[in-house]
């Protein structure tokens, strides 16, 4: 009994092992996500964890290359809703058939055609000659504050000029050299002239592709992102680059210096002198509560540590919001009664208010 009992145990474990290989690779476990992840939290997982392992980044690891491809495949499934549907319903055998699957580049799309640009150019000989490169271009993005607290995704359309084998020949890598002609025993000139090589042909051809750009919590005015291989063109060599530049739209409440939040708030003369209490709707709708009960001054301000801005290092350390008041006074006539009083007597306002004259003059701007 003991040795038939060993071995259907083990043919237990070899059919539960044959079951788990063709239910095939756990995309959300590769990218980190819950199975109800929502399509932007996939997408920074991916974008993030697409840094981490790429393979220039990773020569050390024999295993990288294979991860990389990991986190493009589980990309690719869960970033469409009618593949992810499948895969949920029946693993990746489902997804697998299907025509197109694997063809994606989501890493092109999220960094440009050569990524990070790591490696190349590292340890020891330089190139013969430099090589020719496309112009970059440079686009500002104008985002609102909202977006730089809590983050974003943008889809971007770009029109992209990409070089296509046409028939026949051309001139190309065409430089000026040094060239010594012989004119007579001892004799010899030496000439500069252009000289130039044998290439196939190419033609410029209009191409379109969606990248996506990732506004990181964070983000600072004039901060820069970089799509590499997305700039112009160049015949004879590499494309340019294609630099996002953030720029933050004027906000109608906020105003950001740093990581750190300025507002102002109108109070009633009532409110200045009494106390108050109220809410401020902030950047992501939640309410910051304040609560006064002592006179404010015009001018006067308060911080609430850790409701300005995200960090773009740490997006768990937070600036501060700096609230200054401001005091409306009432537009109204005040009766004599009120302000003087009868006969001897002072006026009520003058009896709540209990200040005397001040009168004084100083230089403001200097602060005497």
């Amino acid at each position: 009994m003991p040795a038939r009992w060993s071995c259907y145990c083990c043919v237990s474990l070899v059919f539960l092992l044959i079951i788990a290989s063709e239910a095939g690779r756990d995309f959300y476990a590769i990218l980190g996500v819950p199975k109800d992840a929502a399509v932007n939290q996939i997408k920074k997982a991916y974008r993030r964890l697409a840094k981490e392992y790429h393979p220039d980044k990773n020569k050390g690891d024999p295993n990288a290359e294979d991860k990389f491809k990991d986190l493009g495949a589980a990309y690719e499934v869960l970033v469409d809703e009618e593949k992810r549907q499948k895969y949920d319903r029946c693993g990746e055998e489902c997804v697998a058939k299907e025509e197109g699957f694997g063809g994606m580049d989501p890493f092109a799309s999220f960094f440009g055609d050569f990524g990070f640009g790591f490696g190349g150019g590292g340890g020891g000989g330089g190139r013969e000659r430099e090589v020719p490169r496309g112009g970059d271009i440079t686009m500002d993005m104008f985002v609102t504050l909202e977006e730089l607290y809590v983050g974003n995704f943008v889809e971007m359309m770009r029109n992209k000029p990409v070089a296509r084998a046409a028939s026949g020949t051309r001139r190309c890598n065409c430089r000026q050299e040094m060239v010594t002609k012989q004119l007579g025993p001892g004799r010899f000139q030496m000439t500069q002239q252009q000289v130039c090589d044998e290439c196939p042909n190419v033609r410029l051809v209009n191409e379109e592709r969606t990248l996506e750009f990732e506004i990181e919590p964070g983000m600072v005015d004039a901060q820069e992102h970089k799509f590499v291989g997305e700039g112009e063109p160049h015949i004879d060599g590499d494309p340019g680059d294609l630099i996002i530049r953030i720029r933050t739209q004027p906000h109608q409440r906020f105003e950001r210096r740093g990581d750190d939040l300025y507002t102002n708030v109108t109070l009633s003369l009532q409110e200045a002198l009494l106390g108050f209490e109220l809410d401020i709707t902030h950047l992501d709708s939640h309410m910051v509560h304040v609560v006064r009960e002592k006179p404010t001054w015009p001018g006067a301000r308060i911080r609430k540590k850790g409701e300005g801005m995200p960090n773009y290092e740490n997006n768990n350390l937070f600036g501060t919001l700096y609230i200054t008041f401001d005091v409306e006074f009432p537009k109204v006539e005040f009766t004599p009664e009120e302000r003087e009083g009868e006969s001897e007597e002072k006026g009520e306002l003058v009896k709540i208010l209990k200040q005397d004259s001040i009168g004084k003059v100083y230089n403001g701007l200097r602060g005497y």
